[in-house]
């Protein structure tokens, strides 16, 4: 790929990048527009970061995959509230269109995708807990009700698949040297810019899958259940969340 392919290749992902930060800032507010609102999202996302625990228990407890796990889990397609990290990148993107290789840019288009659909994906839920006069107490068959009605299976297979290519661009990106020169030399630049948020996640994501090795293994068992629990719920399937393999 020549200068100007590269070039073109990286206003393009800018253009990607702030159409998704906008709308993931967009969702947000919504969500959060009055104390009550953000309180039944959280109660979804609190609920959901437990589903999570319970589903991967073995991968956070072991010795190979509990970092990676818990980045996946957690900074990537948890609870966490990305919104700082979402500023930070929304505020210098110019900056980082020039720093980052286009691999690192298009590994953070992927994960802000992530965070859009799932503000989406969210706030739907909210809504349909709400109506269903669950949200303060939701529970598995709550969950799966509100799950069906919402529907939306194109949308959660999407969020599947952009997390497994989010994994597979990590390991990529892990075995490049130049990736981890450009992350050392931005760590204090990005500390006296007030970028920590975006920082801290690149550079997580990074030494994280570099210390796994070879991440195929990993990312088919996270694909494999996230699937699987899709059909189930889909399906009306009696304990959806214990019965994965």
């Amino acid at each position: 790929m020549d200068d100007s392919e590269l070039n073109a290749e990286k206003l393009k992902c800018g253009e990607f990048l702030r159409r998704h930060l906008h709308a993931a800032r967009m969702l947000r507010q919504r969500a959060n527009k009055t104390p009550a609102a953000a309180r039944k999202r959280l109660l979804l996302r609190e609920w959901q970061a437990a589903r999570l625990a319970r589903c991967y228990a073995d991968l956070l407890t072991s010795a190979r995959y509990a970092q990676p796990a818990h980045f996946i889990l957690t900074d990537l397609y948890g609870p966490k509230d990305f919104s700082s990290r979402d500023g930070e990148i929304e505020r210098i993107l110019p900056l980082l269109l020039n720093l980052l290789p286009l691999s690192a840019l298009q590994t953070i288009a992927l994960a802000v995708e992530i965070d859009a659909l799932t503000e989406k994906l969210d706030a739907a839920m909210v809504a349909e807990l709400d109506r269903a006069g669950a949200i303060d107490n939701i529970d598995d068959d709550a969950y799966s009700a509100a799950f069906q009605n919402v529907g939306r299976r194109p949308d959660r297979l999407r969020q599947i698949a952009l997390i497994r290519n989010t994994g597979d661009a990590l390991e990529r990106l892990a075995r490049k040297p130049l990736v981890t020169t450009a992350l050392k030399l931005m760590r204090r630049p990005a500390q006296l810019a007030g970028l920590t948020d975006l920082q801290t996640f690149l550079e997580n994501g990074f030494t994280t899958f570099r210390s796994m090795g070879d991440a195929s293994e990993f990312l088919d068992c996270i694909e494999h259940r996230e699937r699987q629990l899709i059909e189930n719920l889909f399906a009306g399937v009696a304990q959806p969340f214990d019965r994965l393999s």
